[in-house]
């Protein structure tokens, strides 16, 4: 009877650990849920996981009224958390492709408030079952919460290194649903002479095991034709990278590229984009040898930088590895950028932007920084006067930056912000934009130490879409879309200057693009 309480009390603390691996696991998945489907990820974590622990809070105030069936209440527990939390990411992309606008956002919020409820109750439960064991009070609190906390540690190690990497979101959240299980069944056996109508807790068990089994081998593929619904057109490759989920989808002739839900490029218009990027801002440089490009893991960027003889060297950057193997190897892509990765003349560097300058030693010719958009705090930094300053230090005395500055309709503010905070780093620019039909109207930050004048460049290679005459025209913004912002009085609006310590983009981010 003695070996019997010590192997249950062992057990009991053994599950600490294991459900609280489980806890956290779920936590972060809702917040990384959150940020691809919702967007702004320092946003959806801070709410997700302020959620849960409430969440939690409230489940800890509820194991109060639980005074009986210690054993079989923290086995339902789990069963409810195996089967809520197992399905949440296959629920919530049905959720995003079947119902109206913010149903995704109440199902999420809602769905983590019981999780975390639940998994607070979970702790109360174990520390008074391993005092009616026999451990003492003090020795089963201190038993159970180091469990919990070092479960803590290892399941968001778990979730960033090996989950969501190699498993994704839906697969990750049916296998941690087992574990929830897999503790309830052994809890089962371990306890069972303390139970009555065990078999029919074990049927239950074995029907949940089931439908978690079954959405561990078809959920994810299910759950594709809920995403498919997402985007416009079928889906043709879908992976999740350490750092984001890619998707390339294919209708006839179009191809597209997203980013964590987020458009990158349309072969049908992409050229737009990329020869005003880059063929000005060679142009205006007198000897480009040297470029550097900040981000363009998909290659389009080096293509354009190709045509050129004098370009001798391009270092690329880029943060994702994923993003440029894909790019290298995905046919569609690759007839796109024309395998212009394995050029010899270019140098691939898997490293975040900012750090990469503030690490190099290198100047450049040219520098072109083809970046995401800055709707979220990680980004955000890359589209601050320190990162422009950064450029600068690393821009030769002759030579031109262009930066790719979101849309002066869609996000004017935005856009006019960006132009502002490059100026700031005493650098002359000069602002374009263009018609990206999949996009829309696009705009484009040219930056140099010396004044620019686009009446002197030639474009001398050829294009699709960019020629000398409508270089110019670039240059001209409407009423709508100028920098000369008024606020609600009819005043002129004083831009700011966006910085590490003051990030004003992103919530100018996020209400410009709130109706688009």
């Amino acid at each position: 009877m003695e070996e019997n309480k010590i192997r249950q009390s062992h057990f009991i603390y053994w599950a600490s650990g294991i459900v609280s691996i489980c806890g956290i696991i779920f936590e972060v998945l809702f917040g990384a849920l959150g940020s691809y489907i919702l967007g702004d990820g320092v946003k959806q974590y801070t709410l997700t996981i302020s959620l849960f622990l409430t969440g939690m809070g409230i489940g800890a105030s509820l194991s109060e009224k639980v005074t009986k069936n210690l054993v079989l209440s923290f086995i339902y527990i789990e069963f409810f958390v195996a089967l809520i939390g197992g399905f949440s990411s296959f629920l919530m992309f049905g959720a995003t492709a079947f119902f109206s606008s913010g149903t995704d956002a109440l199902f999420l919020y809602s769905i983590t408030l019981i999780v975390g409820a639940l998994t607070g109750v979970e702790l109360p439960i174990l520390i008074r079952k391993a005092n009616q064991i026999g451990v003492t009070l003090q020795k089963s609190t201190a038993r159970v919460l180091f469990s919990d906390y070092a479960g803590g540690l290892i399941g968001g190690l778990l979730f960033v290194f090996l989950l969501r990497p190699q498993l994704g979101m839906v697969k990750s959240a049916f296998l941690v649903g087992l574990i929830n299980l897999m503790v309830a069944l052994v809890v089962l056996y371990l306890f069972r002479k303390e139970l009555v109508k065990k078999g029919v807790h074990a049927i239950v068990g074995g029907v949940i095991a089931l439908l978690l089994i079954g959405g561990l081998f078809f959920g994810e593929s299910i759950a594709l034709t809920f995403e498919q619904k997402i985007y416009k057109d079928p889906i043709i490759h879908l992976e999740e990278s350490k750092y984001q989920k890619i998707v390339v989808t294919k209708q006839d002739q179009d191809i597209r590229l997203y980013l964590d839900g987020a458009l990158q490029l349309s072969s049908i218009d992409e050229h737009r984009y990329h020869e005003v990027l880059v063929h000005p801002t060679v142009a205006n440089t007198e000897s480009p040898e040297k470029v550097l490009v900040l981000g363009g893991g998909d290659g389009l960027v080096v293509r354009e930088l190709l045509k050129y003889s004098e370009v001798k060297q391009i270092n690329l950057v880029d943060l994702d590895p994923a993003v440029v193997e894909l790019a290298n190897t995905n046919p569609h892509l690759r007839a796109l950028n024309e395998g212009a990765l394995e050029d010899q003349r270019v140098n691939i560097v898997h490293q975040d932007a900012f750090q990469y300058l503030e690490n190099s030693q290198d100047w450049f010719d040219v520098i072109i920084v083809d970046l995401p958009d800055p709707n979220n705090e990680s980004l955000n930094k890359l589209y601050t006067k320190e990162f422009y300053s950064l450029v600068r230090n690393h821009l030769n005395p002759s030579g031109t930056a262009m930066v790719q500055a979101t849309s002066p309709v869609f996000a004017r503010e935005v856009y006019w912000t960006i132009s502002n905070t490059i100026s700031e780093t005493d650098l002359h620019v000069e602002n374009l934009h263009v018609d990206v039909p999949s996009f829309g109207n696009w705009g484009f930050v040219m930056a140099s130490r010396e004044s620019i004048d686009l009446e002197r460049l030639e474009i001398v290679v050829e294009t699709n879409y960019l020629e000398q005459e409508i270089l110019h025209s670039l240059t001209t913004f409407g009423k709508d879309e100028d920098q000369n912002i008024l606020d609600r009085n009819g005043n002129p609006k004083e831009l700011g200057v966006n910085t590490l310590i003051d990030p004003i983009l992103i919530p100018l981010y996020e209400k410009s693009w709130e109706y688009y």
